[in-house]
């Protein structure tokens, strides 16, 4: 292990790290039911174990940056692992609902540490005319873990059980950390100014209250009482933190990165193309039960075909990026995305079940291309010193993005007539899948701001930055 390159441990090291983080983001919720009756408690407390996960995640990640440049990457994204991992194993040997709660929150924290951290450690190590072929490595925790997740959880859950979806982790966990150890550089940024108090008190509880309301308003309406009063408080909070970090001499997230043309598109592209996707992968398998009156578990896996069309996408812009550029390869994707995302709300569609596989591979498909080019090229500008911050803001917009796309489309399902997840009329449904759709056609317009040309490879000397650290320091 000594002799392993700093380049391959990073790569190995994030990709099993984000595997277990996606994983973990889809792999409970079938097992949910399962979880309630065996404590006693009722769906809807179990239902907990989930939001608890994804607000936590929430919740870390404005100081992502902050820490990782402040300790050094390395010691954040291998002690966050360490946490999420010794969290896994709590929540498999949870013995009641509170204890398996709070182990999720834990997790959460983690994780959200984990996916900006380690980013940040492998745009670091690559420069920026090598990144498109990280898409090989990306793709594989960001696409084909979340929707590996429902179906494993399923299986684990009725063949092994329900503490199986958290003891996989451990040893994946254990020997990623381990390697990381031996194989990762260390690199830490100034940190000029302290700690950024105020923005942290702002920002943090603007994105948990945010996505607590957004993750329960579509179940729990959007009038409910801890709705009602997170919504509102959640944006006044992120309002405030944003004015906030703006004006501050050291803020805790450098919002003037946005400034950049060509990071800011890529940054805007993100929330939109997020809330598409998110959108119609949440409307799609409700228009799948009520066209066809198929199973929970058989819409789940309709969509399923968009993980291996976004796997396919991670070789077409390889070989696509340095022909094209981003802005001609974005842009056609962004068209074509739409115009799959509007077919798959045509009257007819939903009751073929190949022509819905066919389209799911190709949402995944050109999607994915344009997704994946445009955020390789948004990052090819921003300065070593910056990536940490650039990261976990990208970050924290694509999540937001996701629970805004999920939130706004069953607000204009509710709103065309569906009265429950199993309603007959498909009417609503196509209603919300269209949304998603001219969600995705408004990214064009962004993708038109990427540049013309791939980020070119340096006239002189190459030396990955992960391997030149070691002899500055």
């Amino acid at each position: 292990m000594k002799g392993i390159s700093p380049r391959v441990a990073v790569v190995i090291v994030y990709t099993a790290a984000m595997c277990m983080n996606g994983l973990d983001s889809t792999i409970v919720n079938p097992a949910l039911l399962t979880i309630a009756r065996d404590f006693g408690e009722p769906v809807s407390a179990a239902n907990t174990v989930e939001v608890a996960f994804l607000v936590a995640l929430a919740v870390a990640l404005p100081v992502a940056g902050w820490l990782g440049d402040r300790f050094g990457t390395k010691k954040v994204f291998l002690g966050s692992l360490a946490v999420f991992t010794a969290a896994s194993a709590v929540c498999g040997l949870a013995q009641n609902l509170e204890t398996l709660v709070l182990a999720r929150v834990v997790q959460g924290i983690a994780g959200g540490l984990l996916t900006p951290v380690g980013m940040t450690l492998l745009f670091r190590a690559f420069p920026p005319h090598e990144r498109m072929k990280l898409s090989k490595v990306l793709i594989v925790p960001t696409a084909l873990m979340p929707a590996l997740g429902p179906p494993l959880g399923g299986f684990l859950t009725e063949h092994l059980s329900w503490h199986w979806l958290f003891f996989v982790n451990v040893p994946i966990g254990a020997a990623a950390v381990l390697l990381g150890v031996v194989g990762l550089s260390e690199h830490k940024e100034d940190t000029e100014g302290g700690f950024d108090l105020k923005g942290f008190l702002l920002a943090t509880p603007a994105l948990g209250l945010l996505t607590y309301a957004l993750g329960f308003g579509p179940t729990h309406g959007w009038t409910s009482p801890s709705v009602a009063v997170a919504g509102p408080l959640g944006l006044a909070l992120l309002v405030a933190g944003c004015v906030h970090l703006v004006r501050a001499r050291t803020p805790l997230l450098r919002l003037r990165l946005l400034a950049d043309k060509v990071f800011s598109s890529a940054t805007v592209l993100a929330l939109v193309t997020s809330a598409g996707l998110m959108g119609v992968l949440f409307a799609f398998p409700l228009l799948y039960q009520a066209a066809l009156g198929a199973s929970a578990l058989d819409a789940g896996l309709s969509v399923f075909p968009e993980a291996l069309g976004l796997m396919l996408a991670s070789q077409v812009s390889d070989r696509l990026m340095p022909r094209l550029g981003p802005r001609w390869l974005a842009v056609p994707a962004l068209v074509l995305a739409t115009a799959v995302f509007a077919a798959l709300a045509v009257p007819g569609v939903a009751e073929n079940a190949w022509a819905v596989r066919a389209l799911m591979f190709c949402v995944g498909l050109v999607l994915g291309t344009a997704v994946i080019t445009v955020q390789i090229a948004g990052f090819a500008d921003v300065p070593p010193p910056a990536m940490g911050q650039a990261m976990a803001l990208f970050t924290i917009v694509r999540t937001l993005g996701g629970a805004l796309g999920i939130a706004a489309v069953a607000a204009v399902i509710s709103a065309a007539g569906a009265t429950s997840t199993h309603d007959a009329d498909p009417g609503p449904y196509r209603t919300g899948i269209l949304v998603t759709a001219g969600l995705v056609a408004a990214g064009t317009l962004f993708a038109l701001r990427m540049p013309k040309e791939a980020p070119a490879p340096p006239p002189f000397d190459d030396e990955p930055e992960g391997e030149q650290a070691p002899a500055a320091a």
